[in-house]
């Protein structure tokens, strides 16, 4: 994966962890969520993806390619536990 494109995943996944909060007030705001650690997750996850799909477009002028997406999965692996524990 391109350096500059960690980096910034590696800010961003900082940052979803500090702003746990904006994602547990978010899930509360739905409702009654069947398993909401589960939607939580997801959100966090979808933030990151988002990010690591833009900053691969906007930095390499082209979308990742199947190698870069299988390092940016091994990447939210490595934070597995810090992004579990973000939000309550």
């Amino acid at each position: 994966m391109d350096e500059k494109i960690q980096k910034i995943l590696e800010e961003k996944i900082h940052e979803s962890i500090s702003k746990g909060n904006e994602v547990t007030s978010l899930v509360k705001s739905l409702g009654h969520i069947e398993n909401p650690n589960v939607f939580g997750r997801g959100i966090i996850i979808g933030r990151l993806y988002n990010s690591f799909y833009y900053q691969s477009r906007r930095i390499l002028n082209r979308s990742p390619t199947d190698d870069e997406f299988y390092e940016f999965v091994k990447l939210l692996k490595e934070h597995k536990n810090e992004l579990e524990n973000s939000f309550s």
